[in-house]
């Protein structure tokens, strides 16, 4: 059993994750025009046809801009809360509309996706994990704190997209105005590259085989910055840089083989001493 995933872009010019099995997919977000979500999975080899849903994070145009002309191109429904789908003033097809609630698994084909709430400055905001009912993959982008339902999923995670937003330094040294600073700092902004460290160092499973870092700022992080930052606290993770200029290669996520310790057996001089 194994999950294949990766990241076709991943940036505030758009977002979009793939996680799927041999015979079923979903996307996480659409945020990339549909021509280039094609162009990428067919670059990868990743079949449109086995993708059976779109999950919907938030309506921020960099999780939405792609998602009417794929639902419709492609007849796949997409699972997106109700005001989630009025503030992004998204029209698409009634049956093809699937409103979710958090905490309740969703029958994917194959899979089964889990939503949970989280910190964002979006109306109703939520993130998902996809299990094949072996192997756990999280979506952990756009959170301004690592809240008790973040630390609770990524905990369960065999690998997971997570996002590592901007470099404290590089923020307060920058262009942005004050306000936006605060906003993207702020309890319901983005993950920076240190919050986004402490919550794999202090919450990762140890069966967490790949990290796919996500959603850099263009202006305000570095991908050097946060390879080296993580790679240095990786142990048996494998790091990836999520960008937003192009794909990443799909990974194959596995379940670890869970190896059974063999009792030493007594040689045979122990055996007669034993004996007496």
């Amino acid at each position: 059993m194994a999950l294949y995933i990766s990241s076709l872009n991943s940036g505030s010019n758009g977002n979009c994750y793939y996680i799927g099995n041999d015979t079923d997919a979903v996307l996480v977000d659409a945020g990339i025009s549909c021509r280039e979500t094609e162009k990428r999975m067919k670059r990868l080899g990743l079949n449109m046809r086995k993708v059976r849903a779109i999950f919907v994070t938030h309506e921020h145009a960099d999780h939405i801009h792609g998602l009417t002309q794929l639902v419709k191109k492609f007849n796949i429904p997409a699972y997106i809360t109700t005001p989630t789908l009025h503030e992004g003033k998204l029209k698409m097809a009634e049956h093809l509309i699937q409103p979710f609630a958090a905490y309740s698994p969703m029958a994917i084909g194959t899979l089964s996706v889990t939503a949970f709430p989280k910190l964002h400055d979006a109306c109703d905001p939520h993130s998902f994990t996809v299990t094949d009912g072996q192997v756990k993959v999280g979506v952990f982008t756009d959170i301004g704190t690592p809240c008790k339902h973040v630390i609770h999923h990524f905990q369960q995670c065999h690998a997971a997209f997570l996002e590592a937003n901007y470099d404290d330094e590089m923020l307060d040294n920058g262009r942005y105005p004050i306000h936006l600073k605060n906003r993207i700092r702020g309890e319901r902004g983005h993950l920076s590259n240190a919050q986004a460290l402490r919550l794999f160092t202090h919450h990762r499973p140890e069966y967490m085989s790949h990290l796919l870092l996500s959603h850099l700022s263009k202006h305000n992080n570095h991908p050097q910055i946060v390879e080296d930052l993580f790679r240095r606290n990786a142990r048996n993770t494998k790091i990836v840089i999520a960008t937003r200029y192009e794909e990443t290669p799909v990974f194959r996520i596995t379940k670890p083989v869970q190896l059974t310790e063999k009792k030493a057996q007594p040689d045979a001089a122990s055996l007669q001493l034993a004996l007496f």
